[in-house]
């Protein structure tokens, strides 16, 4: 069987692994730098201090992709390939990319000092691309005007709205409004995806003494760039007749975004305060730190906002006139390929760029330590007792 393929590795405490290795107030549970691909793997079924940094982001996974698939199934929804469903997947895309980053983060960090810092900075950068993802759904699906077309540029295919309808559309929103959410939404977005990017990976080679402050600070900024839709929409009227099943289905969406904001608060004090270890150092070394609790808080953060992104993907469904057609010349046009797919692919081409920027600098400072590495730890191969 796979986990009985030779003798575990002897975990270390904090004196024995380099500084660089150690986290605040984790005392015990360390895994030897320079593990190999085969133990890394196998670590995940032992208690260390990652497995449940590894567990709480991949079991994560298959539960969001277990909800994710429900919008396909509803009445009147496309079919899953439609460009109606392009912001989805590409959501779909971010969020699958951040929980698998981050949990191979965990698991694969201990094959060397490099490989380490380059796992981190990939990590940093699926956070990034997800936050991309998640305000290209923003854009299509709750921006108060998205995808619907003015009165003056309908054809036929697009039948009228009634009376109350019309009188919505004309109160939102404002024209500068409108300007900034076709013209400057998403570059805002991607400008400050990739800012995100620079710093989180900065603070791996300085500013180490407040990195979890910058870290979790810095990522604030896309939370509130990309949220402007729906702070937007809170402050002005629905784009639904309040007498519609649409207005009914939107109604929900307040709610989770009030909790999908709560958990991201709770996940920033786990990770600024280092909450429970801080208080019992060496006491939750294996269990229940204050990363694991980040995690957690960050899926049901994440869970919540594809609730909300699903409450509005049906309050649209429910409302034909408000479709995203990709050939109507509208103030927000339809999601595209070019405007969705075309737009993370060339986010992910400058964040890798971004990544191997970073990993370069890191082989040259760790790269050297490897041999010097195994020389101090002559027993790392030796089998325990």
């Amino acid at each position: 069987m796979l986990l009985n393929c030779g003798q575990p590795l002897p975990l270390l405490s904090h004196t024995d692994v380099p500084p660089r290795v150690t986290e605040n107030f984790i005392l015990t549970g360390y895994r030897f730098p320079n593990y190999s691909l085969r133990e890394c793997l196998l670590s995940a079924f032992r208690p260390t201090n990652e497995t449940g940094n590894f567990w709480t982001h991949f079991l994560p996974i298959f539960i969001f992709a277990y909800y994710f698939v429900e919008v396909f199934g509803w009445d009147g929804a496309p079919d899953a390939d439609a460009p109606f469903f392009y912001p989805m997947w590409n959501y779909f895309i971010g969020v699958f990319c951040l929980l698998m980053a981050s949990s191979l983060a965990h698991l694969l960090n201990s094959m060397s000092l490099v490989v380490r810092e380059v796992c981190f900075f990939v990590d940093y950068g699926t956070i990034s691309a997800y936050t991309v993802g998640s305000s290209l759904a923003y854009y299509y699906y709750i921006h108060p005007r998205a995808g619907i077309v003015e009165r003056g540029q309908r054809n036929s295919s697009h039948s009228a709205l009634n009376r109350e309808d019309e009188g919505v559309l004309a109160s939102s929103p404002m024209p500068d409004i409108s300007l900034f959410f076709e013209n400057y939404y998403m570059p805002c977005a991607c400008v400050i995806a990739i800012i995100c990017v620079l710093s989180c990976c900065n603070t791996r080679q300085r500013w180490r003494e407040h990195r979890y402050i910058i870290r979790t600070l810095v990522f604030l900024l896309p939370f509130l760039m990309s949220s402007t839709p729906i702070f937007y929409r809170f402050l002005t009227t629905s784009p639904y007749s309040t007498t519609s099943s649409s207005f009914a289905a939107s109604t929900t969406m307040p709610c989770f975004f009030y909790r999908h904001s709560l958990w991201l608060l709770v996940s920033a004090l786990f990770n600024i305060s280092k909450v429970p270890e801080r208080l019992a150092p060496g006491r939750f070394d294996i269990w229940g730190h204050s990363h694991q609790w980040f995690h957690c808080c960050t899926f049901l953060s994440i869970l919540d906002e594809l609730h909300m992104i699903q409450a509005e993907v049906r309050a649209i469904l429910l409302n034909p006139d408000f479709l995203l057609p990709p050939t109507t010349l509208s103030p927000l046009p339809g999601p595209t390929v070019a405007s969705t797919y075309g737009l993370m692919f060339l986010l992910q081409t400058t964040i890798i760029s971004i990544i191997v920027g970073f990993s370069w600098h890191a082989n040259s400072i760790y790269g050297p330590q490897r041999d010097q590495l195994k020389k101090e730890h002559p027993f790392k191969h030796m089998k325990v007792n």
